[in-house]
């Protein structure tokens, strides 16, 4: 297990997040012996993986989370659907019984490597001692090569207390490699932009996975042409951008950008899924008659959902700087002076409203005050999860650069946000980021999820703002549930107020406050901001908003059902 703590590090671990067991003693031994390996100790286990994600979303690297054998492994798992559903790296190390009990049905003993191998790139048992560190190095170049992701090593307890032959001055990592674009295909998808009168660039999370956020951005300038993100994509180039428009799809969207990629003749998505969410539920309304050109690090994502016109197997920074390059080799530089002002005309006449003054507070004012508040701190590193509020948030917050908005989009796991803040502060810390914040947006109902891992922040002095969107609801599920003409079994409320979060958040040792009118949210996120800072603890803003405020959404991308008065109801 010290071979496997040296590789660790040597990979760039600099902290692990993990609850310790019998079965895993061994590698805790370990990282005691050899150091230089830092430890959260979690509240629950699946907590740990998503504290490894926050970590990874961060800094690029390779998360690690640790668990024990039998249910600690199988907490693990919403940790590794979630890592996997949006291609994050994580190596995942869980202890197991004795091997030769495993076929007796031991105390604590579970095929984990069966359970986990549907949402892993590659789950294994090691089974002799001299795997360890072949199957550690291996883990990492796996985790990072390609669509990154997760990896599962599942150590019985006896194969990990076994003494090896092992210098870390003579080992190193496994190569990563880089998948170049071909030629001609970059040649082919030039030509293909150039015969579109209507053209537009769609960068998926991928682009910021690959750190190409700078290539997008030289792209997009030079060709001055118009250019959207997918909510993982979020951040790869400003929100602000003049040639920026929004996030097309049936929830977290904007209106101008529904309306602009369905006047679009011609796509080139980059490191983008087409996930259902984007495309809405009929695929010949998204596809129409536009041109696609796919381009993914991962050959199976190609034609998975959308056919393309073409298909290009590459990593994303390498395609756009090759794509540039012959962009810039052509005799004069192709343009698109209609399609922009069309598109500039789209952005300023389409938006949402967000300037609400009523009480209840409308969820849309939240966001317009987190705006203003964090437009002098662009560096500050936003976690959000699921349900309306994730809705709201791709609607109406702003992202200025890559790494900054981090939402769990695929999977989309309840109570992924306090342990993804916790991650992403010990990330930030690591890098020597000290003055960065970290600020959470969660729901009254995803906060209770894992609101236990509050007291791992509070133990290890871990800071970060907790903005809550607070309507006692189920909120995405009640307004679901009009389409069965039914409001059961999703009413938080109790009592007059419902839960206490503010004396829950004291309960733990932190602080927090409640607001109920649209003035007080600017000066309590303020105050959060100053608290964490002072307290080195999170920091709640509670804001109670209307009770059964719903979002615009729809089945498809051309029948985006919009809430607002004198709006229409289509694009």
């Amino acid at each position: 297990m010290e071979a496997a703590v040296h590789i660790m590090k040597d990979e760039g671990v600099d902290i692990a997040f993990g609850c310790p067991g019998a079965a895993i003693l061994p590698l805790y031994k370990a990282m005691e012996t050899v150091g230089g390996i830092d430890h959260l100790i979690v509240r629950h286990e699946e907590a740990a993986a998503h504290m490894a994600d926050g970590w990874a979303r961060t800094n690029g690297r390779v998360g690690v989370a640790l668990a024990t054998s039998g249910p600690g492994g199988t907490n693990l798992v919403t940790g590794l659907y979630t890592a996997f559903a949006d291609s994050i790296p994580m190596v995942c190390v869980t202890g197991q019984a004795v091997s030769t009990k495993l076929h007796q049905e031991a105390f604590q003993a579970v095929d984990i490597v069966a359970v986990a191998a549907p949402v892993t790139k590659w789950a294994v048992q090691i089974k002799e001692a001299a795997q360890v560190p072949w199957v550690f190095r291996e883990a990492f170049r796996v985790a990072r090569e390609g669509r990154p992701g997760p990896v599962l090593i599942d150590i019985p307890v006896d194969v990990a207390a076994r003494e090896i032959h092992y210098d870390p001055a003579v080992d190193t990592r496994l190569p990563v490699r880089s998948v170049l674009p071909h030629g001609p295909a970059v040649e082919a998808a030039l030509e293909l932009l150039l015969a579109a009168e209507r053209p537009l660039v769609l960068a998926g999370g991928g682009v910021i996975l690959a750190d190409a956020s700078d290539e997008l951005r030289a792209l997009v300038d030079y060709l001055r042409i118009p250019f959207q993100v997918t909510l993982m994509g979020k951040g790869a180039v400003e929100d602000d951008h003049e040639l920026h428009m929004g996030t097309t799809g049936i929830q977290t969207s904007q209106r101008y950008a529904n309306t602009s990629f369905l006047e679009a003749d011609f796509v080139l998505a980059v490191g983008a899924r087409f996930g259902d969410r984007h495309t809405g539920a009929d695929l010949t309304v998204y596809r129409g008659e536009r041109t696609f050109v796919h381009v993914d690090v991962e050959p199976t994502q190609l034609g998975r959902v959308v056919e393309p016109d073409l298909g290009i197997v590459s990593d994303a920074g390498p395609f756009l700087t090759e794509f540039l390059t012959a962009a810039k080799s052509l005799p004069s530089r192709p343009d698109w002076p209609e399609w922009r002002a069309r598109c500039r005309t789209l952005k300023r006449t389409l938006r949402r409203r967000d300037d609400f003054t009523t009480v209840p507070v409308k969820a849309p004012r939240v966001y317009r005050e987190l705006n203003a508040v964090f437009a002098d701190a662009p560096d500050t590193y936003f976690v959000t999860a699921i349900g309306l509020y994730q809705i709201w948030g791709g609607q109406h917050q702003r992202v200025r650069h890559p790494r900054r908005y981090q939402v769990c989009g695929q999977a989309g796991p309840l109570g992924w946000e306090i342990p993804a803040a916790i991650g992403a502060r010990k990330a930030l810390d690591g890098l020597g980021c000290t003055e960065a914040e970290v600020v959470g947006v969660v729901g009254d109902y995803s906060f209770q999820f894992l609101v236990e891992e509050l007291a791992v922040a509070a133990q290890y002095d871990v800071p970060f703002v907790l903005v809550m969107l607070n309507n006692a609801y189920l909120g995405l599920i009640r307004q679901a549930s009009q389409g069965y003409a039914m409001n059961y079994q999703v009413d938080l409320h109790y009592g007059e107020s419902g839960t206490d979060f503010v004396a829950l958040m004291e309960a733990y040792g932190c602080r927090g406050r409640r607001v109920t009118d649209p003035e007080g949210i600017r000066p309590a996120i303020e105050w959060a901001r100053k608290t964490a800072r002072s307290t080195r603890r999170p920091v709640l803003v509670e804001v109670l908003i209307e009770r059964e405020g719903d979002v615009p959404q729809g089945r498809n991308i051309d029948g985006v059902r919009e809430v607002e008065e004198g709006v229409p109801g289509r694009c």
